[in-house]
């Protein structure tokens, strides 16, 4: 009898081991009922929005569902034609023409025409009124002004043709023009209404339109898919656009993957468990897959029936940073506390914690030495990414380092070991990312028992993205948050981030069109100086002095620290061997770059 049993108990666990690839959950989602090809895929949150205007997280719905006048190159990072067909640059380098494709459409069938793209950039991206992240990557010149001038900012030639006017050179143009990180194209005839009456919150009521209680039946777009469904929590469902405009090499319409089933899942525990089972296509497509399940998964590729892609460092960058905004909101309460701040805005503090952090230690337990510790704002890939022996600063691990500036600077510590400012209060603070995240929560935990080896106490809570989003592009409720942020070939591609007045510049948000007023907003003189830096490498053309002003850029980032860089992920992604057609690389910020050229085979 305990023989029989045993055997039981070995078959069942037997079973239950085999049961991650057994595709039990796929089974309720592709049935026979469904038409066509579908890729399924997930994220970790619900969208924010269905307005790109208003989208401030990573990934979206405009991912797949729009394009801009060009786009770029996943693999080589090459600015290429996407929604225009082709542009001329004049000899000032000050005017630009761009030839939209011919027979372009909408979802719906309108037209899309140079009407839509005058209408983008100047009732919308050049709208101060609109609080669009697309902005900041076009402001040009010392006063960060949109292109202008005598004239329109943006002129319709005729119905294809369109010509902007640049009040001076401005390097990172066509590459602003790029989606998906660039300007995306709207429809005109959907949304001019929109800007033209405002809401009883005195904002435009653009900016309350296509949110995520919209019908999806009405969001127009341009791109390869449009919006199927929508359930809060579950999933939203794309199907392929009829009037998309590629088309293969045999001149077949693009897209080729007739739905897409995106699912919300907000651990990634439970995305592996589904796309073990089957149930997802893909995993890592959106956000690296953590170390340990790329180790996993490793050794399932043939019995799973899956590719393990390994697309070298990835582009974007991972940081710690502190709420230094010195200002009041509108009731004049400080938005940071005073005690608090008075931490935050010593650099002393910043550099302290920055030696206390163990990020080669992150790198080995968390990022299993797959990661790359990152000390430039600027991507590995970038041409101008600066290196440590060019003289860029790093902070090594280094807890007797913390102490001793921490004691310069004021602090010490009491009978309990427990660090203390000048005036006897405790140093604690609450530390928040994105919850579901697990290397972030990982990384948190460990800063958190990093920090309490030099005395402080870190109260570590990982919340909802959304609700991390609010926190810190809105309310500007927090004290240090863990966050990422996406990269790419120019440096400028990140102007949101680190212009003083960019909408993402979370450590110290200035004033924002549509948010309640702010009082007494400043920048410290380091912002003011990467401003100088970053206005200066947009308009200079020639590539050699474009390097060492970004250079310049990067040593006064990491001299300053207003964010403290981690570890970096390894660009790792897993599919389905019937999921055909990818091109993987670190570079793009989505793995599915090319999603109108995938294939699902079954």
């Amino acid at each position: 009898m305990l023989s029989l049993l045993r055997r039981s108990l070995i078959f069942i666990l037997v079973l239950l081991g085999l049961l991650p690839l057994t595709g039990c959950h796929a089974a309720g989602m592709r049935t026979k009922a469904t038409q066509g090809s579908q890729l399924i895929i997930s994220t970790l949150s619900d969208p924010k929005t269905f307005n790109y205007a208003n989208n401030q997280s990573f990934p979206s719905i405009f991912l797949f569902a729009y394009e801009g006048l060009t786009r770029e190159n996943g693999i080589t990072g090459k600015i290429e034609p996407a929604l225009a067909e082709s542009w001329t640059i004049s000899e000032d380098k000050q005017h630009v023409v761009f030839t939209l494709r011919d027979g372009l459409k909408w979802s719906d069938g309108q037209p899309l025409t140079a009407d839509d793209v005058v209408f983008t950039y100047r009732d919308i991206v050049f709208n101060p009124d609109i609080p669009t992240d697309a902005k900041d990557s076009l402001r040009i010149g010392p006063n960060e002004r949109f292109p202008k001038g005598a004239y329109p900012t943006v002129e319709k030639l005729d119905d294809r043709r369109v010509e902007f006017f640049l009040p001076e050179p401005f390097a990172p143009f066509l590459r602003a023009t790029a989606g998906p990180d660039g300007v995306m194209i709207m429809p005109k005839h959907a949304l001019e209404e929109s800007l033209r009456t405002k809401g009883l919150d005195g904002n435009l009521k653009f900016i309350s339109t296509w949110n995520t209680d919209t019908d999806p039946a009405e969001i127009i777009v341009n791109g390869p898919y449009k919006l199927e469904s929508y359930k809060a929590g579950q999933r939203l469902v794309l199907q392929r656009n009829p009037y998309y405009w590629q088309k293969d090499a045999q001149g077949h319409p693009l897209p080729y993957v007739d739905r897409i089933i995106w699912q919300f899942i907000e651990n990634t525990d439970t995305q592996l468990i589904r796309f073990r089972s089957g149930e997802l296509d893909m995993m890592g497509d959106a956000r690296p897959l953590r170390p340990e399940y790329y180790s996993l998964l490793k050794r399932e590729e043939r019995r799973g029936k899956f590719q393990i892609y390994n697309g070298g460092p990835w582009s974007g960058v991972l940081y710690l940073t502190f709420n230094l905004n010195q200002a009041r909101n509108k009731d004049g309460q400080p938005i940071v506390n005073p005690v608090k701040l008075r931490w935050f805005s010593n650099l002393a503090f910043r550099q302290a914690i920055a030696h206390a952090i163990n990020r080669p230690k992150i790198n080995t337990n968390i990022f299993r030495g797959l990661g790359i510790i990152q000390n430039s704002p600027v991507s590995v890939q970038s041409p101008y990414f600066l290196k440590p022996e060019q003289g860029l600063k790093v902070y090594d691990y280094d807890p007797a380092k913390a102490k001793e500036l921490l004691l310069g600077a004021g602090f010490q510590y009491n009978a309990q070991q427990q660090l203390v400012d000048a005036d006897g209060n405790r140093v604690r603070f609450t530390l928040v990312t994105n919850s579901g995240n697990k290397v972030r929560e990982a990384i948190g935990a460990q800063i958190k028992e990093d920090l309490s080896k030099i005395g402080i106490l870190v109260d570590f809570t990982p919340l909802n993205f959304n609700v991390l989003i609010e926190k810190t592009s809105n309310s500007r409720d927090w004290d240090a948050h863990i966050i990422g942020f996406t990269g790419g070939i120019d440096p400028h591609g990140a102007a949101n981030l680190w212009l003083s007045t960019g909408a993402s510049h979370s450590f110290n948000l200035s004033q924002q069109p549509g948010q309640p007023p702010i009082q007494g907003w400043q920048p410290y003189g380091f912002e003011q100086e990467i401003d100088r830096l970053m206005i200066a490498g947009a308009r200079e053309l020639d590539e050699t002095k474009r390097q060492q002003i970004y250079a310049d850029y990067q040593r006064v980032v990491q001299e300053n620290l207003p964010v403290i860089f981690l570890v970096n992920d390894r660009a790792l992604m897993a599919a389905r061997n019937t999921v055909q057609g990818i091109q993987y690389s670190g570079l793009p910020s989505w793995g599915l770059w090319n999603i109108p050229e995938i294939r699902v085979e079954n």
